[in-house]
């Protein structure tokens, strides 16, 4: 066998590289470490070309000038083709050398590529936590849309999972990287700089979903993996309604900007407690420092429409201790976004405008501001003692994690807690009677009926919790 000679400069060169590579987590692919690593864009597959991927997550990866999207993802092969010629579009006339954009109908495949560093997830909530446990397990980094899961005994394992495998996962609560006027940073870091004085109670507004009737069985369509798409859910009869539209528009090509059919349905989606929810309660919980906390109790009623396909709740209202006795409401009454009250005035906060265009308003004419105080001293950035990174877009911070190893804004084990809090918010609207949560436990106190919310069964071949059983 013939070698070539290695000069000092070149083993020094190589010693420190094999040594960054002990050092750092084993998922690292070694071509984004050395001089050169800022020329090595990372290569992403993005799992899943509706509503959420083609108008918030592909933009966003793509726009941070640090990525190169390589394959895309989706169980609909007409959406599939649609992402796919969205990718390839958005190279065209650019100054960055077009990659190669491969089509996959089976995420698994897409997965098994080794030359894929990191993965999207923009997926219906039901899905979640089987394929990001999945994309884990293939040493992926991933950026997961919100919610974390569907529910709290997934969330426990999602959660576990990212901890023992060093993977970076950032979820979609972009509210911490909101924007040009950056008002959900700004408001958390004025109230954990005691603008309010002490925090005696917090509400949040959020938006509900319609129902209707029910529309009548139709014929699976032919580009859809229906059975695939039910995933752990229950075997029911295909009807556009449940799944998502199969419309044209103008152009003649799919329509994918209408919300969805499976955010109104609860074996897919809880409602706006968790689809608007985990990013309101993500705040609230900056705001309150318990990112790492949650509800002690928990009282809550919800209208749940019955016999019907849309059957996430309409009009609720829920009521949270907090440690220190502070007390927050969630309802569809208050004005959507977060209101921080202290024994010294308030601060509120919402969005300026939604993620997507189909997502409802955030504001009503009349009502208040993006962000508006008591008193407007209290928004005044001269002597703010508390200051958060800041963050303009939500992809490119998970990106640079990726590249560095850091802890991103919104990582795995903090959206546990925000998450948890949304799915115990359902839980108490479910019951109608108060709640005892034990954090430690994991479990309510002395409510087995309750604890049965936590979890759901999983159909035969499919959920995150059969395979976490199978490690």
């Amino acid at each position: 066998m013939k070698t070539s000679p290695v000069s000092r400069r070149q083993f020094v060169r190589t010693a420190a590289g094999a040594a960054a590579l002990f050092t750092a987590p084993l998922i690292v692919p070694s071509r984004l470490f050395g001089a050169a690593a800022p020329s090595n864009r990372i290569r992403v597959g993005q799992i899943g070309c509706g509503r959420i991927a083609l108008g918030h997550d592909l933009p966003g990866v793509l726009k941070s000038g640090l990525a190169d999207v390589v394959a895309v993802c989706d169980l609909d092969t007409k959406r599939l083709a649609h992402g796919q010629a969205w990718v390839q579009r958005f190279y065209q006339g650019g100054t960055r050398m077009a990659p190669e954009v491969a089509a996959y109908a089976d995420y698994q495949e897409l997965l098994a590529r080794k030359d894929i560093d990191a993965v999207v997830l923009s997926l219906p909530d039901h899905q979640h936590a089987e394929v990001a446990l999945r994309a884990v397990r293939a040493g992926k980094d991933i950026y997961l849309q919100k919610p974390f899961t569907m529910t709290y005994a997934e969330s426990v394992v999602l959660r576990d999972a990212v901890a023992r495998s060093g993977c970076i996962m950032q979820i979609g609560s972009q509210q911490r990287s909101w924007g040009p006027h950056q008002q959900f940073r700004r408001a958390c870091e004025f109230v954990r700089s005691g603008r309010v004085g002490r925090i005696t109670a917090v509400e949040i507004g959020l938006p509900i979903d319609p129902t209707r009737r029910d529309d009548p069985p139709q014929p699976v369509p032919e580009h859809l993996n229906y059975d695939r798409w039910l995933g752990p859910t229950p075997e029911v009869y295909y009807t556009e309604q449940r799944v998502h539209s199969q419309r044209l528009n103008a152009e003649g090509a799919l329509d994918i900007g209408s919300r969805p059919g499976w955010l109104r349905h609860e074996a897919y989606c809880l409602g706006m407690i968790t689809g608007w929810g985990s990013h309101h309660f993500d705040v609230a919980h900056w705001g309150l420092d318990q990112e790492y906390g949650g509800p002690l109790q928990l009282e809550g009623t919800g209208e749940f429409p019955t016999n019907a396909i849309w059957n996430v709740h309409g009009k609720y209202n829920v009521q949270l201790t907090y440690p220190g006795g502070v007390r927050m409401r969630v309802s569809d009454e208050l004005q959507n976004g977060i209101k921080f009250i202290g024994d010294e005035g308030w601060i509120f906060v919402a969005r300026d405008e939604g993620a997507t265009a189909s997502d409802p308003k955030s504001n009503t004419p009349g009502k208040l501001h993006w962000l508006a105080a008591s008193d407007p001293k209290l928004l005044d950035p001269e002597g703010v003692t508390v200051k958060f990174p800041e963050s303009l877009s939500h992809h490119k911070n998970w990106l640079e994690c990726v590249q560095s190893r850091a802890k991103p804004l919104s990582p795995a084990a903090m959206a546990h807690h925000s998450n948890t809090a949304c799915i115990l918010s359902w839980i108490a609207m479910k019951t109608a009677r108060p709640l005892t949560w034990d954090a430690g436990a994991g479990r309510f106190v002395n409510d087995a009926a309750a604890d049965a919310l936590l979890t759901r069964p999983e159909r035969a071949g499919y959920g995150a919790l059969r395979l976490a059983a199978k490690a």
